[in-house]
């Protein structure tokens, strides 16, 4: 990534930070990790005034430099490291109009360590809603930097902003406050200890080892005449410098800003009192989830057939314009059956992450999470369990990477192990194809769908074995650990539509991507095995087929699909299916379902791009998946394999079971153990198994 200006974009959560990285870096970003945690990283590219370009790195929300949890202290390690490549040219500190006071205890502390630092005060278009007037050059004064008002909202002063990234070398490194006047006679031992080194760097560096334990900074070597705190001394002078800050803060705050509540215009109390409501707040939220899962059915309907018949097109076109053989075969029946699986989804999951941007950054969500503490505390957990859980619905592997900010190990660990229940995107498509075949198309009550109904129900299904098994989990795990929670309110806003279409490209492209590379690995596997075989039984298929219908006139057509068939049954896949076959048909499945469950073991999306694989080998009829998938029949039964008995079990066992490798390898580097992964894909697994096995023997 070219860079010529490291900046770093720091600031309090819900101050939105996001929509200034999206304004100033637009499609020019990227997500990561750091090197060896699993923080995430977002960096981007701004082009700046005269052709000078900026690196951008979008720094996890915290809200001082007192950190308490690994997102804080990636802050602070990078903001002390002048080594790290990343290290900042400038410091741009995001804040919002309404909270200065509590936003400007960071920017007083980072400009502490001398770097060049902007202070950003975003929601300028709610000033005059909230009745707050700003004096801008004397806030400049008294803070002694540059201040961009900006709003993202309204597309105003970002254009100033990137001005001042470019002259970052014109503002004044001069602190705010003085370190040594929170204790002269320490700082001054401290000062005589280490000449060579910035003081409030040094008083950094001795409070983060108090506050977070073990950390990999760099040590200064000891010097006899220095004698450290006890830890206890060390928190007295850290709240005294707190209070220090806020004194200097309120100083200023008197001198550069005005509120006047007699102008200002807020609903947010009256609409707080409505959505948190101890009744009306669960009312409205399952309301807005019932309305949820029925747009993601109809209005996904359209685009989803267009994919599925494009696809099915497309490999009947390959077939015949390519010349005959394996190549051909591969690309007609493997690669493009198996992308088609997945890509017919993109509308649905797109559709979904759009729900949930659009909660997020009305900030509506953060209601939510306060709702559901009060149902979290009776199973263990606290409500910020409730952010890895909700967040769950993307995907299991952030989500219990959030888990770093629960402070309590054993609501962690619980927390953790319980996430996977929640339904991810991944389900979604087993979900939608298998609700497709089963479940009839009629509405209840005239409005709602009994498919979105379903689909709701196994969102709460989820959710309710994710509660369920936190509370056994309580009862079990012996730990002593007290917590306590809480949640910032942001305002309620109308969602930035750059914003959410960032979002839903991004988690989209990621889904896409980040399966399509499991599921064309996967269905080239497939192939393979499915078109290949030992033996008499599959290589003489075509005399043997032959002899044994010879006395039933059939026709070119139906002997083609029937040698096709018993190719299918004695190739290495249909020997594999039929092995596990035993273990699979008390739930309803046959071994084509069987070969789809294990290989979905990789990632759950596979399911679906499986069966298109393996129903399209041989298949020479322009046909969609679902419809081969409506054909089969019930080799024991007779009648549809997917019928209501074997589609009910079939989603409860990917409702209840584990079946992802990622996840699992998520949860062995965040608890460091493969004791508590290996527990989750046995429980889980055998949960899931049994729960499949009662639901089809009690329905068939």
């Amino acid at each position: 990534m070219s860079k010529q200006i490291n900046v770093a974009l720091i600031g309090n959560p819900n101050t939105g930070k996001t929509s200034v990285f999206n304004a100033l870096t637009g499609l020019n970003q990227k997500v990561g990790n750091y090197p060896g945690i699993t923080v995430e990283k977002k960096e981007g590219v701004c082009k700046l005034p005269r052709g000078v370009k900026a690196h951008i790195i979008d720094l996890p929300g915290t809200y001082s430099l007192n950190a308490s949890s690994l997102d804080e202290n990636v802050v602070i390690e990078l903001l002390l490291n002048k080594k790290d490549k990343n290290h900042p040219d400038v410091a741009v500190v995001v804040s919002d109009v309404e909270n200065l006071k509590r936003n400007l205890l960071l920017f007083t502390q980072i400009k502490d360590l001398k770097i060049p630092t902007i202070l950003v005060i975003n929601m300028s278009d709610r000033m005059a809603y909230k009745g707050i007037t700003l004096d801008i050059a004397c806030l400049e004064k008294e803070l002694n930097t540059k201040i961009a008002l900006i709003s993202t909202r309204k597309n105003k002063g970002i254009q100033e902003l990137k001005e001042l990234i470019t002259h970052y070398k014109e503002l004044s490194t001069e602190p705010c406050l003085d370190a040594s006047s929170i204790d002269s006679s320490y700082f001054d031992s401290l000062r005589k200890a280490f000449p060579n080194q910035l003081l409030y760097k040094l008083w950094l560096v001795i409070t983060q080892d108090v506050n977070f334990g073990k950390t990999d900074r760099q040590t200064f070597e000891a010097v006899e005449d220095f004698k450290t705190k006890s830890t206890a001394d060390l928190k007295r002078l850290q709240q005294k410098e707190t209070i220090k800050r806020y004194q200097f803060i309120n100083e200023t705050l008197k001198k550069g800003q005005t509120i006047d509540l007699k102008t200002a215009k807020d609903l947010r109390i009256k609409l707080d009192r409505i959505l948190t409501h101890k009744v009306w707040g669960y009312v409205i939220f399952g309301i807005i989830l019932l309305t949820i899962f029925q747009a993601i059915y109809d209005w996904s309907s359209i685009p989803m057939d267009f994919i599925d018949g494009s696809f099915a097109s497309l490999s009947e076109w390959i077939k015949n314009t390519l010349p005959p053989g394996a190549f051909t075969n591969l690309l007609a029946e493997g690669i493009i059956s198996g992308l088609g699986g997945v890509v017919i989804f993109i509308p649905q999951i797109a559709f979904l992450f759009l729900f949930i941007s659009i909660l997020e950054e009305s900030g509506y969500m953060s209601r939510v999470v306060f709702l559901m503490d009060r149902i979290m505390r009776r199973f263990g957990l606290s409500g910020k369990s409730v952010v890895p859980l909700i967040s769950g619905t993307a995907c299991a592997i952030p989500a219990i990477m959030a888990t770093r900010n629960i402070e309590s190990w054993k609501e962690r660990l619980i927390t953790i192990l319980v996430t996977p229940f929640t339904t991810c995107a991944a389900r979604l498509p087993v979900y939608l194809i298998i609700i497709a075949l089963v479940i009839p198309e009629g509405r209840f009550l005239g409005f709602i769908s009994y498919q979105a109904l379903t689909l709701m129900l196994l969102y709460l299904i989820g959710f309710g074995a994710a509660v369920g098994s936190a509370w056994l989990l309580n009862k079990v795990m012996k730990f002593k650990s007290k917590s306590f929670f809480v949640v910032e309110m942001p305002n309620y806003k109308m969602p930035l539509f750059k914003n959410v279409a960032l979002t839903v490209l991004e988690k989209t492209k990621a889904f896409v991507f980040g399966a399509g590379k499991i599921i064309l690995a996967i269905s080239i596997v497939l192939w393979f095995l499915a078109s290949y075989g030992p033996g008499d039984k599959f290589n003489n298929a075509e005399s043997i087929v032959t002899e044994k219908f010879a006395s039933e006139n059939l026709s070119k057509d139906e002997l083609n699909q029937k040698i096709e068939s018993h190719k299918l049954e004695h190739s290495f896949i249909g020997i594999a299916g039929h092995a596990i076959e035993p273990a699979i048909s008390p739930l309803g499945y046959d071994w084509k379902i069987g070969i789809a469950i294990v290989s979905s073991f990789a990632a759950r999306e596979v399911f679906v791009g499986t069966l298109a694989t393996i129903y399209s080998v041989g298949s020479d009829e322009e046909e969609t998946i679902k419809n081969r998938m409506a054909g089969e029949v019930n080799p024991i039964l007779g009648g549809p394999l997917f019928n209501f008995a074997s589609g009910i079990s079939l989603l409860l066992f990917y409702a209840f079971a584990m079946q992802c490798m990622s996840t699992l390898a998520i949860v062995r580097k965040e608890t460091n153990s493969w004791k508590w992964p290996v527990y989750q894909l046995v429980i889980m697994s055998t949960f899931a198994y049994i729960v499949a096995l009662a639901a089809f023997q009690i329905l068939k």
